[in-house]
């Protein structure tokens, strides 16, 4: 019987901040930005890669291949895990050392996961899973316009994906899921619907974007926070051609019938084309009590800029340090205790929340 590393992380309120995946796309973002605040521990499998970012940012590298049986033992003074942890080992390693954890990389089913998993070992220490989309950047731009409006009864959330923004692999891995039907809530009730159905044309920004239904977390979580009776995330490509492209693979039943290994590059593809950067683009509206609220997230650093602004501002929550007491359990970052302060905090790391009143979506077949 193969039994799971006894990995050991043990807390230490002076010690490093572990970054776990610390020097991929998304990582390496997120130490650069953690790094004037805290000493920095970088975990990964081959640390020769974080190397150069160690020596540009002061931060120590280590070695942690979740893959890899052999246990890790640090002593932390908080842990944000910024790659795929599919055996919970990070998170469980945090939940055993009562070492306050941010997670930024759960897909729905996965988050569902960790809320059980954090449950059943009653955790003494924050747990701040922040998967929503963009690090759950979009969670915190939902609080804020609730917070406005005194509630949230229906949020939609648009996304305009740039196809020559830099994106790593896993950031890309809800591919392999656009074949599996997920659960939303609308109008109260809970359904199940299928990936990349319902389109519409959604002006975000500027641009008129034609965009489909996508499994996110907070799809998941926001009827459970906030009582959201709507939540409906979608997206699209600034491609018009690109999003064409994917809504036909989706009416083939590519994937479905795509969904083994032999077919996971010919996925990944449609959305995995890195380019030297581009613009992170998202649609907000909130609607409670006939009043509606519209915010557009402008991150020109790109998505793995934002999405790391998410880790920092979880870093923050779970460490007290944002002005607010921290937190004790398993939260999520549309319960943030300062809604009010979100804007501030998103510009002071260069992204604009750039809110209205009252309009509406273009809808569109």
């Amino acid at each position: 019987m193969n039994h799971a590393p006894h990995d050991q992380l043990t807390h230490d309120p002076d010690g490093p901040v572990l970054l776990v995946g610390g020097y991929g796309t998304v990582g390496a973002e997120l130490t650069r930005m953690a790094a004037p605040h805290w000493p920095l521990l970088l975990a990964g499998r081959t640390v020769a890669r974080g190397a150069d970012l160690a020596r540009e940012t002061g931060a120590t590298t280590v070695r942690w291949d979740l893959a890899d049986p052999e246990p890790f033992a640090s002593a932390v003074r908080a842990v944000v895990s910024v790659v795929n942890d599919p055996d919970d080992r990070v998170l469980r390693a945090a939940l055993d050392g009562g070492v306050p954890y941010v997670d930024l990389t759960r897909w729905t089913a996965r988050v569902q996961r960790a809320v059980t998993v954090a449950a059943l070992r009653r955790p003494t220490a924050p747990v701040l899973l922040s998967s929503a989309w963009m690090g759950g950047v979009i969670s915190l731009a939902v609080a804020a316009l609730a917070h406005e409006l005194g509630g949230a009864d229906t949020v939609d959330v648009a996304i305009r994906w740039d196809l020559n923004d830099r994106a790593g692999t896993d950031s890309v891995e809800f591919m392999d899921r656009l074949g599996l039907d997920y659960e939303i809530v609308e109008d109260g009730r809970r359904r199940s619907v299928a990936p990349l159905g319902d389109a519409r044309r959604v002006r975000i920004g500027a641009f008129p974007t034609r965009v489909a239904r996508i499994d996110t977390p907070e799809q998941f979580t926001l009827p459970l926070t906030l009582g959201t009776t709507t939540a409906v995330t979608r997206i699209g490509f600034d491609s018009a051609a690109s999003t064409t492209a994917l809504l036909a693979a989706k009416r083939i039943g590519f994937f479905r019938w795509g969904r083994g290994d032999r077919f996971t590059s010919a996925r990944r593809s449609l959305l995995y084309a890195p380019g030297d950067g581009g613009t992170a683009l998202v649609r907000v509206d909130v609607t409670h009590g006939g009043r509606t609220r519209t915010a557009t997230l402008t991150d020109p650093a790109g998505q793995a800029h934002l999405t790391a602004v998410g880790g920092l501002l979880g870093l923050r929550r779970v460490l007290g340090a944002d002005g607010a007491p921290a937190p004790t359990g398993v939260v999520l970052p549309e319960q943030t205790p300062l809604p009010d302060g979100v804007a501030a905090a998103l510009a002071a790391q260069g992204v604009t929340l750039d809110t209205a009143r009252d309009r509406t979506a273009e809808r569109a077949a």
